[in-house]
C-alpha cells in the first residue's frame, strides 16, 4: 500500500498514472450536526490539528454564523492550520458570507462554500420560493462572495432529487458567476450510483463552462451507498470527495472517510485514483472523534470497527497464523489499528489457543494443549468470547502452574454524592506469593480503583482506554470490559467479563498490565500483542 507520509507534498498528474482525489473533510460542520455530536471551540481544534495530520486538503471547521462558538473555532482553526485549506461555509444570504469571510480572514489558503436549495420539495415546502428566485439568489450571492475569496464552491442542496435541467441552469449561472467548484450533493442519501455518476457526467457535459470548473461529491448514507455514490462520481470526473470521520452525520450519516480512502487505497488500479491520506493516521483520528462526540463505535464498522480485524472461526484463525492475507486484504498496522485479529470463542481452534497463549509466555504439550481445548469449550459457551485473564486461568489449571504475575483477588468501593469515592483493593503476587492491599481515592469509583492497582503492579504504562459493553439484558445482566495501556509505544488489552463492571474493569485492567509483564512478542509499530 502506498501511504504520502507528507500531506503536502503530492504527486502531480506527470508523476502518477493516477488521478488525485482530494479529501474535504466536513466532521467539524456536517459532522457535528449529527444529534448529540456537539463539540466544544477546544475540541474541534484539537480534532483539526489531527486531521490535518492525517493529510486532509480541506477542512471545513463549522458553520461561522451559527454561533460564538463555531465562529470562534473557525477562525482560531483558519490561523494555526496554515497547511490546510479552510472552507468558510454559508447560506446564499449576505450575513452568513460576511461571517465565513471573517472567520476565515486568516487561512493561509480558502474558499467559501455556498448552498441553496435546488429540488421542487425544498423550495416549495421549505424555501417558498419559485426557480427563478432560486436562481437569482445564487448569482448574486456567488457574485458578493467572489469580491473575497479566489476559490468559491457551490452547492445545489438536494441535487441528486432536482430536475437535471434546473440542476444544469443553477451551475451555468453560478459558474458565470465565478464559482469555481461544483458539489452536487446526495443531501438525503436517495441516489443510486449509477444515477448519481450519470448526473456528474451529464453536468459536465452539458452545463456551459462545465468543463473550466472542478466536481465535489457530497454523499449521505441513509440507504448505505454514500461510499458507493462517491466511487461512482470519481469514475464519473469528481476530483474531490467530501467525507466525515467515522461516517458522522445527519441521520444515518456521511461518506465515511476511512471506507473511501481505503476503498480507494486497496482497489487503486481498479479505480485509477489515489488520495494523500497518511493512513497510518486513520485509526487514532477515528477512536479521537469518537471520544470528543462520544459516538460508540460499531462492532462491525468497516476499517476501524471492533471486528473489522478480528476472527473467531477456527479456519480463519489458522489462515491467518499461516499467512495473514488468506483472510485480510488490508493490513491494520498500516492504519494504526492495534494487531488483535484472533478473538477466542466457541468456533476458535486450538492453533489459535496455542498462539495466544506464546504471547503470554506459555507453552503447553499436547496432552495439556488438548486438556486445555476442553476446558475451553465449556467456558465459551458460557461467555460467548473467553477473555485473556480467563484463558490464562484456565492455562493455569490445566498445568497446575500460576502464570499471572498479579491477580486480583477482592476489591471493594465506597461511593456517596457528597464525597469521593474511595477503593480498597487487594493483589496476590505471584513471586512472593503474597497479597497486600491498597487503598486509593478518585472522582469516579473507577479512578479510584486505578489509583490502588497503580500502587500494587509496577508497570510504567498509561491507562489509554476503557470500553464497556453490555452483553444481555436485565438486573443481571453482565457487562465485559476492554482496557487498553501503552508501555513503550505498545499497546496492550485486557478484557474482562462480569455483573459487576467496575470489578470486570479492574480486572481487564490488571490483565492488560499482566500482558505487558508476560509479553515475548518483539515490539512492532505499537500493534497489540
Amino acid at each position: 500500500m502506498t501511504v504520502n507520509s507528507n500531506p503536502n507534498n503530492h504527486q502531480n498528474s506527470n508523476e502518477s498514472a493516477y488521478k488525485r482525489i482530494r479529501i474535504f473533510d466536513t466532521t467539524l460542520r456536517d459532522g457535528e450536526q449529527s444529534p448529540g455530536a456537539s463539540l466544544e471551540p477546544e475540541q474541534k481544534i484539537i480534532l483539526a490539528r489531527q486531521l490535518a495530520k492525517l493529510g486532509v486538503d480541506v477542512i471545513e471547521p463549522g458553520f461561522a454564523i451559527s454561533s460564538p462558538g463555531d465562529f470562534a473555532a473557525v477562525q482560531q482553526v483558519s490561523r494555526e492550520l496554515q497547511t490546510v485549506e479552510i472552507a468558510g461555509f454559508a447560506r446564499a444570504m449576505k450575513a452568513d458570507i460576511d461571517a465565513a469571510v471573517r472567520a476565515t480572514a486568516d487561512a493561509a489558503r480558502r474558499r467559501l462554500h455556498l448552498f441553496i436549495s435546488s429540488s421542487d420539495i425544498h423550495l416549495d415546502f421549505q424555501l417558498r420560493k419559485s426557480r427563478e428566485q432560486v436562481l437569482q439568489i445564487a448569482r448574486e450571492m456567488v457574485a458578493y462572495g467572489k469580491q473575497f475569496v479566489d476559490q468559491i464552491e457551490f452547492s445545489p442542496m438536494d441535487a441528486s432529487r432536482s430536475g437535471r435541467e434546473f440542476v444544469i441552469e443553477m451551475v451555468e449561472a453560478v459558474i458565470a458567476e465565478g464559482a469555481t467548484i461544483i458539489n452536487l450533493p446526495d443531501t438525503l442519501g436517495y441516489a443510486m450510483p449509477e444515477e448519481y455518476g450519470e448526473m456528474f457526467r451529464i453536468v459536465r457535459q452539458q452545463a456551459r463552462g462545465g468543463d473550466k470548473v472542478s466536481y465535489s461529491a457530497h454523499c449521505h448514507n441513509d440507504l448505505g451507498l454514500a461510499v458507493a455514490n462517491s466511487l461512482a462520481a470519481i469514475r464519473a470526473g469528481a476530483t474531490q470527495i467530501e467525507v466525515t470521520i467515522n461516517g458522522v452525520g445527519e441521520r444515518a450519516g456521511n461518506c465515511s472517510l476511512e471506507e473511501l480512502v481505503m476503498a480507494i487505497e486497496t482497489r487503486k488500479s481498479a479505480i485509477g485514483a489515489e488520495t494523500g491520506i497518511v493512513t497510518g493516521e486513520i485509526y487514532e483520528t477515528s477512536r479521537m472523534v469518537s471520544r470528543a462526540m462520544n459516538f460508540p463505535i460499531a462492532y462491525n464498522k468497516p476499517i476501524v470497527g471492533r471486528n473489522a480485524f478480528q476472527h473467531e472461526s477456527g479456519i480463519h484463525q489458522d489462515g491467518l497464523l499461516k499467512n495473514r492475507s488468506t483472510y485480510e486484504i488490508m493490513d491494520p498496522d498500516a492504519m494504526g489499528i492495534p494487531r488483535s485479529m484472533i478473538v477466542l470463542g466457541k468456533h476458535s481452534g486450538r492453533h489459535a489457543l496455542k498462539h495466544r497463549l506464546s504471547e503470554y509466555g506459555v507453552k503447553l504439550d499436547e496432552t495439556q494443549l488438548e486438556d486445555l481445548y476442553n476446558r475451553f469449550k465449556v467456558k465459551a459457551d458460557e461467555l460467548k468470547l473467553v477473555p485473556d485473564d480467563v484463558l490464562i486461568r484456565l492455562a493455569s489449571e490445566t498445568t497446575a502452574t500460576e502464570h499471572d504475575p498479579y491477580t486480583l483477588t477482592d476489591l471493594q468501593v465506597l461511593a456517596g454524592t457528597q464525597r469521593s469515592r474511595i477503593a480498597s483493593v487487594t493483589i496476590r503476587e505471584r513471586d512472593s506469593e503474597q497479597e497486600r492491599t491498597y487503598t486509593g481515592t478518585g472522582t469516579g469509583p473507577l479512578e479510584a480503583v486505578i489509583h490502588c492497582i497503580q500502587q500494587a503492579i509496577p508497570v510504567a504504562a498509561e491507562f489509554e482506554d476503557l470500553e464497556l459493553h453490555s452483553l444481555s439484558t436485565g438486573e443481571d445482566a453482565r457487562g465485559e470490559a476492554v482496557v487498553s495501556i501503552v508501555h513503550n509505544n505498545r499497546r496492550y488489552r485486557g478484557t474482562a467479563i462480569h455483573n459487576d463492571i467496575i470489578l470486570a474493569a479492574a480486572q481487564a485492567y490488571v490483565a492488560a498490565c499482566n500482558q505487558q509483564l508476560l509479553s515475548v512478542k518483539p515490539a512492532d509499530n505499537g500493534a497489540s500483542a
